[in-house]
Formats: C-alpha cells, sequence, structure tokens
C-alpha cells in the first residue's frame, strides 16, 4: 500500500497539477507514485539571491525547479548583464543546466540565475524527473516547448532595435508569447498582467531605467498598457490591454511611433 502523502507534499503535487505547466492535467495519483515523502518540498527564495550561475563548464543542476508562486525568476547573461529569460509562476527553469535531454546540447556563457522577487519553488530530482519523462508523453512534448519558448524569448530580445518604443515593445511581445504559450494568461478579458520593474525592462532591452519610464508612460497614454501601483501584492504591475495593438508597436520604425517624442 502506498505511503499517504503528509499535506504539504499534497498542497504541492496539487499546485503541479492544477497550475504547472509540465504536470497541468496529470492524474494526481499515478504521478505521486514517483515521488517519495521527502522528495518533493516547498523552497522560498528570497528576492535578489542569487540560486545558480547557469552554463558552467563540466558543471550541471541534480533537479529541475518548477516555480509554484511569486517571482520573476531572471536569469542575467555575462559580459553584458543582460536579462535574457523571465519565469513566472507555472513555468519552469534549470532545463539548460540538466545533463538531460536537450540540455545536453545547451551551451552559451556563464549565466547568473536568481530570484528577482521572493519565490516558491519546488525541486524535481534529476532522476525522478527522468521516469516521469518516459511515462508520459505529453511531459516530454510540453519539456520539448520549454526550450522552444527559451529560443523564441531570445529571438525577441536580439529582434529589437535601439529604438525604445520598439525594444520595450519587443520583451512584453516575447512575455505574451511565452505566457500564453505556457498557458498562464490572458485573463477571461484577454489582458495579460506581469509584475514587472523598469530595472528588469531595462538590462532586457539594453536601456537606461529614465527612458522605459517615459516608453510605459507613452504606451499608457496610448492605452495600450496600464500601469497598477495601487495592487496589494507589487508596485511593478503592468497591464497589458491591447496585445494586437502592440503588435504594431513592435514591428514599427522610428517614422511610425507618433507618441514617441524622440526621433
Amino acid at each position: 500500500m502506498a505511503k499517504k502523502k503528509n499535506l504539504s507534499e499534497i498542497s504541492i503535487m496539487t499546485s503541479l497539477i492544477e497550475n504547472s505547466y509540465l504536470f497541468k492535467g496529470l492524474n494526481q495519483e499515478e504521478l505521486s507514485s514517483f515521488f517519495t515523502s521527502e522528495s518533493l518540498t516547498k523552497e522560498k527564495l528570497f528576492s535578489n539571491r542569487p540560486v545558480f550561475t547557469a552554463f558552467l563548464p563540466d558543471e550541471s543542476l541534480d533537479s529541475l525547479y518548477v516555480v509554484l508562486e511569486g517571482g520573476p525568476i531572471i536569469a542575467r547573461s555575462n559580459p553584458l548583464d543582460r536579462i535574457i529569460s523571465i519565469t513566472y509562476g507555472g513555468g519552469c527553469f534549470g532545463m539548460r543546466s540538466l545533463p538531460f535531454s536537450y540540455g545536453l546540447a545547451t551551451k552559451s556563457f556563464p549565466s547568473l540565475v536568481e530570484a528577482y522577487k521572493t519565490t516558491y519553488v519546488t525541486k524535481i530530482p534529476l532522476d525522478t524527473f527522468t521516469k516521469i519523462f518516459d511515462r508520459f508523453e505529453i511531459v516530454r512534448v510540453r519539456y520539448a516547448k520549454l526550450f522552444e519558448l527559451r529560443e523564441k524569448f531570445t529571438y525577441h530580445l536580439l529582434n529589437c532595435s535601439s529604438y525604445p518604443p520598439q525594444a520595450v515593445a519587443s520583451l512584453l511581445r516575447g512575455l505574451i508569447y511565452q505566457e500564453r504559450e505556457l498557458q498562464n494568461q490572458p485573463n477571461t478579458k484577454g489582458i495579460y498582467t506581469f509584475d514587472l520593474s523598469v530595472e528588469v525592462i531595462a538590462k532586457a532591452c539594453q536601456l537606461n531605467q529614465r527612458t522605459v519610464e517615459q516608453v510605459l508612460k507613452g504606451m499608457q497614454k496610448e492605452g495600450l498598457i496600464a500601469l497598477d501601483k495601487d495592487n496589494d501584492t507589487s508596485d511593478d504591475i503592468i497591464q497589458i490591454l491591447n496585445a494586437e495593438e502592440l503588435k504594431e508597436v513592435y514591428s514599427s520604425t522610428r517614422d511610425k511611433v507618433s507618441w514617441w517624442p524622440l526621433k
């Protein structure tokens, strides 16, 4: 007879089944059979604390991180200190540092992974995850999608110019695509909501913070976004009100954004 799970483990397992992209919709009893009572715990990552350094030569992780709530988790690339990934609740990180599957082929420059804000995660041990990976085809499909999304997010950043409205729009479009594919957003009204600080935007787009603030004010005035400064959980909430019109800014040239004062 299987050992009864403790309350904290049941809570984490329920969160994985209901909210995690990788495990959403799986049979809870069957998924639970892959874990021991000690292998699934909830960990708190404090803000502005390093978690690990990705892409170190001959060094790898032994667990996959699943974000339960909070965040975002960011990765800063060297040597430009540019943010190259942003992970929210429901997502995973650490895949590209696992000696497994596509992680074996992923090489890059050392990049610091840290919790930008307080984040709760659970770690799936590699040996456990490989068994789950082999058992569920849907997990294999979704795991491949996680790598695809990382590449497409980087593409959005590389595709942006130094023109500030387009640069910020490129980041927002990348996040919209990412969270839509992860089935986290939008809400029933078609609105995307991100906890996204000016500092994170600046480091992702290679802009200074004052310029980012000006772009966000312009987007807000045009009705593309709303800045929710009175939110109970964060002062950095950005709501994307019109994702389709944001595409026009994303594909714009210097002559097409009438609300940007600098040509």
